[in-house]
């Protein structure tokens, strides 16, 4: 497989686990996410240091 095809791909796996993050923070009852100390409304930015290490 060419290197662009696997950065693609990698790419890809990324953002769906992503995506994933972010749908389980925001479905998280907010008890749980309180005992977590989570603020619901940043799970973007929760998801996107989790994935992406930023």
């Amino acid at each position: 497989m060419t290197p662009i095809f696997s950065s693609l791909r990698a790419a890809a796996r990324k953002r769906a686990a992503y995506k994933r993050t972010v749908a389980a923070i925001r479905r998280m009852p907010l008890d749980v996410a309180l005992d977590l100390d989570i603020y619901r409304g940043d799970a973007a930015k929760i998801a996107h240091k989790a994935v992406y290490g930023r």
